[in-house]
C-alpha cells in the first residue's frame, strides 16, 4: 500500500516537473522572437482558419480568400450559434436589386473567447419572397460585388476598434475579452455602387423597423448604429443554452487571462498557447462561420505540425 502511494506521489511530481518545464520552454520561445517574427508566425498559423492579425488594431480579422467564403450564408447558422458558445445580436437586411435578393447582415457579441462584430454581404440566385428568406441559401459576394464596409465597435461608450475595407465579410475580434452583446454598439457605414442599390437597401432597413431620421445618407453611402436587434425574437438569446454559453465564455476568458499571465499583448498570448497548449490555440482560432459544415473544414492540423523556421 505504501509502495503504491509512493509511486503515485512520484508520478505526480514527475508530471508537475514536466508541466513546468514545458511552460518555461513555451515562455522562452516567445521571448526569443522579435515582433516581426511573432506577426509572421501568428498570421501563418491563422491563415488556414481564414483569419489574420492586425497589430495596429490588436484584433483578428477575416481574409478575403477565407475558406468560409465558399459556404455563403443560411439563417440556420445564426440559429445554431449558441451550440458553439456564441451569443450575439444579428440583423439581417434583405432587399431586391438587379433581379436578385440581397442580404447584408450585421453581428455583434461574444464569439467564444472573443468579443467581435461582423458585416456580411450575400445574394441569392434569384428574387425571393419573404417566406423564403430563412430557408434560402445565399452566396458570398463575388470580387466585383464586394462593397466598401466600415464598422466601429463600442463597449459602454468605449471604442474597442475601428476597421474599414472593401470586403464581402468584414470582421473584428478582440481575443480574451468578454462582454454582453446588449452592452455593445456597432456603428456601420456602407458605400454602394449605385443609387438604386442604396435606395433598395434603405427600403430594407425601413421594413426591418429602422427610422429614416436615424440614418445618415450621403451620396452613395449610408451610416447607422446597430445596438438592439429588431430580430431578437428569431434567435434563442434567452434560452438555457445561450445562458450556459454566456457563463462558459466568461469563465474561459478569465482562464485565458490567467493561463497567459506571463504576457499582456495578443500575439504573445496566442503564440504562448500555441507552444504550451496547442489545443487551446486551435479552440481560440476556430471562430464561428458555417460551423454546420464542419465535416468539410480544411485540415488545419498541418499548420500546427509545421515548425516555423525562425
Amino acid at each position: 500500500m505504501y509502495i503504491l502511494s509512493g509511486s503515485v506521489f512520484l508520478i505526480c511530481i514527475l508530471f508537475f516537473v514536466l508541466f513546468q518545464y514545458k511552460r518555461y520552454q513555451a515562455i522562452r520561445k516567445v521571448c526569443e522572437m522579435d515582433e516581426c517574427q511573432k506577426l509572421c508566425l501568428l498570421n501563418e498559423l491563422a491563415m488556414p482558419f481564414g483569419f489574420s492579425y492586425l497589430p495596429c488594431l490588436d484584433i483578428m480579422t477575416s481574409n478575403i480568400d477565407a475558406w468560409q467564403r465558399e459556404f455563403g450564408y443560411q439563417a440556420l447558422f445564426d440559429f445554431s450559434a449558441p451550440h458553439f458558445n456564441m451569443v450575439f445580436d444579428c440583423e439581417p437586411i434583405y432587399f431586391e436589386y438587379a433581379g436578385r435578393t440581397w442580404l447584408i447582415e450585421f453581428w455583434k457579441g461574444q464569439y467564444g473567447l472573443s468579443t467581435g462584430a461582423e458585416i456580411g454581404v450575400y445574394s441569392a440566385d434569384s428574387a425571393l419572397s419573404p417566406s423564403q428568406y430563412r430557408a434560402a441559401h445565399f452566396h458570398s459576394a463575388a470580387n466585383e460585388e464586394m462593397l466598401p464596409l466600415s464598422m466601429e465597435l463600442y463597449h459602454k461608450n468605449q471604442r474597442m476598434f475601428s476597421i474599414n475595407r472593401i470586403h464581402w465579410w468584414l470582421t473584428g475580434f478582440c481575443v480574451g475579452t468578454y462582454t454582453r452583446s446588449e452592452d455593445l454598439l456597432l456603428r456601420i457605414s456602407i458605400t454602394f455602387p449605385s443609387i438604386p442599390m442604396l435606395d433598395s437597401f434603405i427600403e430594407g432597413l425601413l421594413k426591418m423597423g429602422y427610422e429614416k431620421c436615424n440614418l445618415f445618407i450621403r451620396n452613395k453611402t449610408v451610416a447607422l448604429d446597430f445596438q438592439s436587434s429588431h430580430t431578437a425574437c428569431y434567435l434563442p438569446r434567452f434560452s438555457l443554452r445561450s445562458i450556459l454559453a454566456k457563463c462558459l465564455n466568461k469563465i474561459l476568458c478569465r482562464l485565458f487571462c490567467l493561463v497567459t499571465r506571463p504576457f499582456t499583448c495578443t500575439p504573445d498570448r496566442l503564440l504562448y498557447l500555441y507552444n504550451f497548449l496547442p489545443f487551446s490555440f486551435r479552440h481560440i482560432m476556430y471562430f464561428y462561420k458555417n460551423t454546420i459544415q464542419k465535416k468539410r473544414r480544411p485540415n488545419c492540423r498541418k499548420a500546427f505540425e509545421k515548425e516555423a523556421q525562425l
